[in-house]
Order: C-alpha cells, then sequence, then structure tokens
C-alpha cells in the first residue's frame, strides 16, 4: 500500500470529513448509536486490531476498508502513515471513519489523529466509545468502585511509547493514590509493575484480577494477588489484550462474575440460515455467551417458473386456508404479488394459518390477522389443528418451497380438502461460501452446528463433501430443527446431538443449552448424551 505524505498547514482544495470512532472493547454490541451512523455514511474505513470486524457490515459494501492494527511488537502501519491516510482520503472530498478500538481518547492516540487533522484544515468529529477499561472489568464482575471499597480509580497504560513498559509512570506514587487501579496493555510488563507498586506501599496479598479479551466470547479471567500475579498469569499462558485491576474490588469477580457463567460461554456455533434469518438467532446466541458464526450454506432464489404460484395466488381469494409455513414463503409472496401490479388486498378473503411464532409474526407485521398457529411448530402439527377445524371440503393454497414437504398437503387431501401447493421459493446451495465451510468443518475450530432444514443440510453435505463429515462428528454438536431435518442428517450420516421441538430463536437457543448442560427442557429433545 503506497502511504501518501501530507504536510501540516496544507489546506486541500475539497475537504471531506472525519470520524474518530470509538469501536468498543471487543463486542460488536457495545458499538454506539452514533458510532454505528457513522460506519453507515462511510466512503473509508481505517479500522484497528482491536475493533471487531463485524463492525464493518454497517459499512456500505462499496466503502474502501484499511486495515492499519498494530499488534505488540508489529505495526501494519505506523501513526504518521495512518494520520497521512485520514488526510489524503479527507482531502479527496470523502467521508472517512477512523475506527479504534475502546476510546478514541482514552490511550488510543486519538488525540494525536486530531492535531494532526486541525493542522491539515480537515473537520472532524470525536465520537466517544465503551473502553475496555470498564467494560471488561464490569464483565467480569469487577466494579471499579464500590461502596465501602473504593471511592476513586486510576486508568493507566502498562506500555509507555513503543516498547518501554511503563518507564514513565510513577508506580509507587499511584500505589498510595487512588484505591483501584486499571491498567491497560500490561501484561509484557507485569513483573516491574508488580514489584513497584508494591515498592509504593501495597501489600503483596492486595486482590488483583486478569480479564483476557474482555466483552467476547473468548474471555476469560484469574483473579489473584499481587504478589503471586506475575507467575500464576505466566502459568495460566495469560495474553494480550488484557486488563488488569488492582485493588480491592478485584476480589468480586469471584461472586459476581455473570458473563463467564452464561450456558455458551465461548461456544462456538456454526449457522447455515441465510444472513436475515439468521440475525434473530445470532443475538440470542451472544446473549447466552456463545459465539455466532454466520455462514449461509443456502441462498433464497424465486421459483424457476412462476407460473404455478401466479395460478395458486389467483385461486386465494376464492380459498378457505391460506397456510405459510415459513417466513422466505412470506417474503416470497409479497415480491411476487408487487412484481405482477398486485399488494396485500389480493390477499384478502381466506383464513390464515401458520407454522411458528416468526411466521406468525412476519405475517402481523403485515396487518395480516393470523387465525391459526399450532401449539407445535411443525407441519404435522398445523395438518392435525387443520384437520380439528374441518377441511372436507374445503380450498387450501399452500405456497411454500419448491423443496418443501409434502406431508401437510398429503395429510389435508386424505382429510378431503382441495389443495393448491405452489413453488414461492427454492432453495440453493450457496456455492461462494462452500470454501469456508470446508475449512470450519475440518479445522476442529467449531463447538456446534444448527440445520435448520432439510436443504440447510444437504447443502453443507455438498460445500463440506462427505468424506469430511467423519471429523465434524468428532465432539461437535449438532443441532436439529424438528424431526424432518433430524432425519435429513441421519441419512447423512450425522446423527443429531439435539432437536428442537420448537422452530424459533429461543427454541433453538434452549436446544443448545440442553445439548450443553446436558439438562431437561420443554422445548428439545437430547438424543445423544
Amino acid at each position: 500500500m503506497s502511504i501518501p505524505e501530507f504536510s501540516p498547514g496544507t489546506r486541500p482544495e475539497a475537504i471531506g470529513r472525519v470520524y474518530l470512532v470509538g469501536a468498543g472493547p471487543g463486542d460488536p454490541g457495545l458499538l454506539t448509536l452514533r458510532g454505528r451512523a457513522c460506519l453507515q455514511e462511510a466512503e473509508v474505513v481505517l479500522y484497528d486490531r482491536l475493533a471487531s470486524e463485524e463492525l464493518l457490515a454497517w459499512a456500505p459494501k462499496d466503502a474502501e476498508r484499511i486495515a492499519v492494527g498494530k499488534a505488540p511488537g508489529a505495526h501494519l502501519v505506523s501513526q504518521d502513515q495512518i494520520n497521512a491516510l485520514l488526510i489524503q482520503r479527507a482531502s479527496a472530498g470523502r467521508t472517512v471513519v477512523r475506527l479504534k478500538g475502546g476510546d478514541p481518547f482514552l490511550l488510543g492516540r486519538g488525540g494525536e489523529e486530531a492535531l494532526a487533522l486541525q493542522a491539515a484544515g480537515i473537520p472532524f468529529e470525536v465520537v466517544p466509545g465503551v473502553s475496555s477499561a470498564l467494560a471488561a472489568p464490569g464483565m467480569a464482575g469487577i466494579p471499579v468502585t464500590h461502596r465501602g471499597l473504593a471511592s476513586s480509580v486510576a486508568i493507566v497504560t502498562g506500555r509507555e511509547g513503543e516498547a518501554a513498559p511503563a518507564e514513565g509512570v510513577d508506580w509507587e506514587r499511584l500505589a498510595g493514590a487512588v484505591d483501584t487501579i486499571v491498567i491497560l496493555m500490561g501484561v509484557a510488563g507485569l513483573r516491574g509493575i508488580c514489584d513497584r507498586l508494591r515498592r509504593g506501599g501495597l501489600p503483596p496479598d492486595t486482590p488483583v484480577a486478569f480479564v483476557e479479551r474482555g466483552t467476547t466470547p473468548q474471555q476469560r479471567s484469574l483473579r489473584t494477588t499481587l504478589g503471586a500475579a506475575a507467575e500464576q498469569a505466566e502459568a495460566a499462558g495469560l495474553a494480550a489484550p488484557a486488563v488488569i485491576v488492582v485493588g480491592e474490588v478485584a476480589q468480586l469477580t469471584d461472586s459476581l462474575n455473570w458473563f463467564e457463567r452464561l450456558p455458551l460461554k465461548g461456544k462456538r456455533v456454526l449457522l447455515l440460515r441465510p444472513e436475515a434469518q439468521a440475525r434473530e438467532l445470532s443475538a440470542r446466541l451472544r446473549q447466552l455467551g456463545a459465539e455466532p458464526i454466520e455462514i449461509p450454506a443456502i441462498e433464497i432464489a424465486p421459483p424457476a417458473d412462476p407460473a404455478a404460484l401466479d395460478a395458486a395466488l389467483a385461486e386465494v381469494p376464492h380459498a378457505d386456508w391460506l397456510v405459510f409455513t415459513s417466513t422466505n414463503a412470506v417474503s416470497a409472496v409479497v415480491s411476487r404479488l408487487l412484481e405482477t401490479g398486485l399488494d396485500l388486498r389480493a390477499l384478502v378473503g381466506p383464513r390464515i394459518a401458520a407454522v411458528g411464532a416468526r411466521t406468525a409474526l412476519a405475517l402481523r407485521d403485515l396487518s395480516l390477522r393470523v387465525d391459526l398457529v399450532p401449539a407445535e411448530f411443525t407441519t404435522a402439527a398445523l395438518a392435525q389443528e387443520l384437520i380439528q377445524e374441518g377441511v372436507r371440503g374445503k380450498s387450501v393454497v399452500i405456497p411454500r418451497s419448491a423443496q418443501g414437504s409434502d406431508l401437510l398437503s398429503d395429510e389435508l387431501r386424505r382429510a378431503g380438502a382441495r389443495v393448491h401447493v405452489a413453488a414461492a421459493y427454492r432453495t440453493l446451495p450457496a456455492l461462494s461460501n462452500a470454501e469456508r465451510l470446508r475449512d470450519l468443518a475440518t479445522g476442529g475450530r467449531l463447538d456446534a452446528v444448527v440445520f435448520t432444514s432439510s436443504s440447510c443440510v444437504q447443502s453443507f453435505v455438498m460445500a463440506v463433501g462427505s468424506p469430511r463429515l467423519a471429523r465434524l462428528r468428532e465432539g461437535v454438536v449438532i443441532a436439529a430443527i424438528g424431526p424432518f431435518t433430524a432425519e435429513a442428517c441421519r441419512v447423512v450420516g450425522l446423527e443429531p446431538t439435539v432437536v428442537a421441538k420448537e422452530s424459533s430463536a429461543a427454541g433453538i437457543a434452549e436446544a443448545l443449552v440442553a445439548a450443553f448442560t446436558r439438562e431437561e427442557s420443554p422445548t428439545a429433545e437430547v438424543v445423544m448424551r
């Protein structure tokens, strides 16, 4: 990468704008709303090593993305070069986001970047971020101030300049000046820091806590004392990034460390649904401590020939029931109506049934009343409840996947209904993701895979290849949604660990919790114990 030069005080002809955005401590959910808004309008993003790459998804797809991250002892781009890039891109009239880990003005050299921009006449805005200095202790159950234990706190760097470990910090004076000391970037110089704090008067039994990779699913913490900190940190293999808390409040992690006790803490879960459908489940899994990995195995496409769908939709006003078995079917029907110059008024007339709470919600969001949702979110349960309603001689329209099961339509026909089934959409293998799926399946870096349909199973096997599935069977939880998906797993040699009875984000999450904790669940069947 060619790094442009700049001369401080030179005013560019066309001026853009630079946002110095704090990316937060690691958890992408801790980005501020203002930070997200800046990313959404960015034309260029310069991002740090510690800024979660998931945040880059908020930037427009055509935005230029430049990695300028720094690791201890290894700098991709120097600070002067970063300043030059900011000024060069903004001088071309572009909107630039400088995405910095934590907060831009807390030990992040954001002040230097702001001064360079000011000298060059570039407008800028500082967007504060959540600092790991507060967030990491908080996620480990350590309040940095606490009534009766600490009423003051100091945040200090454990490293000065490019190499010297904390030479410029007066650790001896600091030891007696505040109740809580939060140290960032202090792992490399830990032994010297501890020695100097003890020389400053802190006793060896002063509580110390380390929080490594705070706020992320890989977070782990260690509670020790000042006298034993260096040895225990080395024995535990603690590494940067880590936050060190020195003071009486550090002992509270023993009872308040809520995050590391979450049932799915640190579990890497592969989600094969298309991105829009995986979003709700990803959020739920993060709440439970997991690391969701979204790599769709399938993509949704219109039917090869829409004639059958058009004919079924023409039948809707005269039908008794309109049945949706997925949110994909809802979206596909609405899209086809709009393509043919119609709207939701074309669905007026029949009663509406839906499988699952998410499908029902998608319909209600369109202001369509849902008359029947089975207690159990399966097509088999829906068939039984429709039959109980009385379908003999009634007309039922079912827009569904081209690869959908015939169970519902067959049961209704046997009960005397006139059933009109039409392919509203197709599920196709997401071929562009095949290599990433193969790498994950064979790399031993997965704890669970969630299969939400038989097409997901088939596309996954197509991408990974049957010979590699044996690697996946070893120690990886296979979660299937419902009996049909479970059977599709068995056909390809993947025996499900757990079967979720409820096809919803909550149901899938509860099934994974049941699988990993071996606890009983009313919404999941743990098959392999």
